[in-house]
């Protein structure tokens, strides 16, 4: 018989924990293990748990949803997380996908369907709610801030590297084991990047990034005559565009 699925709830309202809980336990190959009303407790449990899958509102009473999957993406890699929300926030979407977030949800998903994607993301794949698609890929057709364009010619090639990396989806922990960096190394890298391109969230660089891929435009600096590193950076890149595509 297979193993059930070990599903953990993080919501700061208690009638869409117990209803999540009663949707899950019903089927066989599913239990709830664990709930959280906080991003405190959320990290705490899942540290304690350590559930296969985490289906985490966005928005939490003490703080971002987002940051307490980034956080615990960090410390368990192996942890499959889904964002649930009410509606489709483009800034939280992409920042979700850059938090190592499986899937992005509304809550007006039928119950089958979230216990299928609950399913889908334990097997490792990822998926995005068809309206949240729409909205993310729009966002990165039409994002705006162009002129930074040519701003990306002033990092250097680890920097180059590593904003690929983020746009991939990877933690700072992952980046820092695929460089053989330590984790400090690569917060500072992240900050000079974030710094250099003058953006506040990494999220916002990332996403950046992956509308010049959209577009089919090599950033200046890269590719022919930039110093060999746009096979390094558009691949990256390009990875991000698929995974918010990819049912």
């Amino acid at each position: 018989m297979r193993e059930q699925i070990r599903v953990m709830t993080v919501d700061d309202h208690e009638v869409v924990r117990e209803g999540l809980r009663a949707l899950l336990n019903r089927r066989p190959d599913m239990c709830v293990v664990g709930e959280a009303n906080s991003v405190q407790t959320a990290v705490a449990e899942a540290t304690r748990l350590v559930p296969d899958v985490i289906i985490m509102d966005v928005r939490l009473g003490d703080g971002s949803g987002v940051e307490a999957c980034r956080e615990i993406r960090e410390e368990h890699p192996s942890v499959k997380v889904i964002m649930l929300t009410s509606y489709p926030d483009e800034e939280a979407v992409i920042a979700s996908i850059l938090a190592g977030a499986a899937g992005y949800l509304l809550k007006q998903t039928r119950g089958n369907l979230l216990a299928e994607a609950i399913a889908s993301v334990s097997r490792g794949q990822s998926l995005l709610d068809p309206g949240v698609t729409a909205v993310v890929m729009e966002r990165l057709r039409t994002g705006g801030n162009e002129s930074l364009h040519g701003e990306l010619s002033q990092l250097s090639g680890q920097e180059q590297r590593i904003l690929g990396l983020i746009a991939e989806g990877l933690t700072n922990k992952e980046i820092a084991a695929r460089l053989s960096l330590s984790h400090k190394t690569v917060k500072n890298y992240v900050s000079n990047i974030l710094s250099k391109l003058g953006f506040r969230r990494r999220s916002a660089a990332a996403a950046f990034a992956a509308r010049q891929a959209a577009r089919h435009e090599p950033p200046t600096g890269y590719g022919a005559g930039g110093g060999g590193t746009g096979e390094a950076f558009s691949a990256p890149v390009a990875a991000l565009l698929r995974r918010v595509t990819r049912r």
